[in-house]
């Protein structure tokens, strides 16, 4: 078995020092992504080519999150953890220097492989460091924090663009990145976990961890949670232009969705506890379903900031719920493992859906695309609800 940091004994209190440190960083991941939104669309760029952008911040995670999680368990985070946090800091540079088409897509790898990095090693820093009865509440800080920073990031790049322009938007950006660097070396101390010793068993495989049903089922419904969450992420920009509303103003929608996961999040502890974890996870997908049969509707601010904030509430539920099944459920010498298949699924997800959702919208319209992920939702909230 890998040999776990000593400073990552679990523990009753919750490690906020490195909830913290990665809920900064995910402001500027947010930022960046609103921002490569709304600067391709200023550049003239297709549905089809913002999808592409948007697809490629996860191919890199797609293939390389498995062993990320693989090297975390048997080396320890914080490698992994400073990495992504300077590949996120380039990601803000290289546009700010360069603010042309190509640098985005340059910025787009870099962004999603960074936080990529970061996010599966400091998850596993997490849960390691929380004691199995307080998971669900760490992971519920930890995405308090991402709503705070989701609502943060784009809503400082929002501003910055409309005052200063995009190149001002990415430098503003790459603050976030660079005070997670100073801060983890303050959190966490720097000494690196030991190799673990050669195994006499055989090969871990991934297959492995598919087989185990209630892990297969966790990493079913993240896929459809993170299915919901992109759509919004890739659609809602691109609504909010087609309204006619300003860089501010769309800024203001993406916040809205980030203050319902906030507002959600603060009761998720006790919603999960009292419902169960799997119908929590079965009613998000439900009631999000709802919400986008109604959202390609709405034109005027006002009702898509509501329709956002409540999309909000419904989402923010999934992802601190599944990680904290995640660990729950995986080989305790494997839980990083575990940690990056779950995003890879969530990456994979990520990079081939804004993609297949602009060929679409560009062919039968932004409605249909709405329609067609609240059908497969509604079906993810059914399975969701029966594995009760």
């Amino acid at each position: 078995m890998a040999p776990h940091d000593s400073s990552l004994r679990p523990q009753d209190s919750l490690p906020l020092g490195l909830i913290v440190t990665l809920g900064i960083a995910h402001a500027a991941f947010a930022g960046v992504r609103f921002a490569i939104t709304l600067h391709a669309a200023a550049l003239q760029a297709t549905p089809l080519a913002i999808g592409t952008l948007l697809g490629l911040v996860m191919v890199v995670p797609m293939l390389a999150a498995v062993r990320i999680g693989r090297w975390s368990d048997r080396l320890g985070f914080r490698p992994f953890a400073i990495g992504g946090f300077a590949l996120l800091l380039a990601s803000c540079l290289v546009v700010a220097v360069w603010p042309h088409m190509p640098s985005l897509y340059v910025a787009s790898v870099l962004s999603g492989t960074g936080y990529m990095s970061a996010h599966v090693a400091v998850n596993l820093a997490i849960g390691r460091a929380s004691a199995a009865h307080r998971r669900t509440d760490a992971f519920s800080a930890m995405a308090i924090a991402f709503s705070l920073s989701g609502f943060a990031g784009p809503m400082l790049a929002g501003a910055t663009i409309d005052v200063l322009g995009h190149r001002w938007a990415y430098l503003a950006l790459s603050a976030f990145p660079l005070v997670s660097l100073l801060l983890l070396c303050r959190v966490a101390p720097r000494r690196v976990g030991a190799h673990a010793p050669p195994s006499a068993q055989a090969p871990a495989r991934i297959a492995d961890l598919f087989a185990h049903p209630p892990l297969r089922a966790v990493f079913v419904v993240s896929g459809l949670l993170s299915m919901g969450w992109d759509l919004f992420t890739f659609l809602a920009p691109l609504q909010g232009v087609r309204a006619g509303l300003s860089a501010t103003l769309t800024g203001l929608v993406m916040g809205a969705f980030s203050s319902g996961t906030f507002a959600i999040r603060l009761l998720l502890p006790r919603i999960s506890r009292g419902v169960g974890e799997w119908a929590t996870m079965g009613g998000a997908l439900l009631v999000t379903s709802l919400g986008y049969l109604a959202f390609p509707l709405l034109s005027d601010f006002g009702p898509l900031v509501l329709a956002a904030f409540l999309l909000g509430m419904s989402l923010g539920c999934g992802q601190p719920v599944s990680m904290a099944l995640v660990h729950s459920h995986s080989p305790g010498d494997r839980a990083g493992e575990a940690v990056g298949l779950r995003s890879t699924i969530t990456s994979a997800s990520q990079t081939f859906l804004p993609m297949l959702f602009g060929a679409l919208g560009t062919a039968v319209g932004m409605a249909a695309v709405f329609w067609a992920v609240s059908a497969l939702l509604a079906a993810g909230g059914a399975f969701a609800i029966r594995r009760r």
